[in-house]
């Protein structure tokens, strides 16, 4: 799973996705940001919605509200993304369930940096 679309990630170094997306594109993934603004972050070309990437998705990974997220767990499962992660503290059951039924691996309430950092 080396690209991951990261949604929510822009310019703003204060913002918890601008830390993770640079982890994990220091440890060999591809990362796309996904913003309003579609900002070029860590070097990489930003688009403002899943459907505007050109080329295919491993994970979604999410830095949306908890409200939010369901609707961006739907474009994942449209665009042919292999998994969703949902970060900590965004949580909605039934967008994982809609995943899991679409046969997307699926990752809520967890931070990849703290599993990286599991890892060392």
């Amino acid at each position: 799973m080396k690209t991951w679309a990261v949604v929510g990630l822009g310019n703003n170094p204060e913002r918890a996705a601008f830390g993770v997306a640079k982890l994990l594109q220091d440890n060999g993934h591809k990362i796309i940001p996904v913003y309003p603004r579609a900002e070029v972050v860590h070097g990489e070309i930003g688009y403002k919605t899943l459907s505007e990437i050109p080329q295919t998705v491993d994970v979604v990974d999410c830095f949306v509200n908890s409200k939010l997220v369901g609707k961006i767990v739907d474009e994942a499962i449209a665009i042919g993304a292999k998994a969703v992660w949902l970060q900590l503290d965004v949580i909605d059951q039934a967008a994982i369930d809609r995943a899991q039924s679409a046969g997307l691996l699926t990752v809520m309430d967890r931070c990849p940096a703290i599993e990286y950092g599991k890892k060392s």
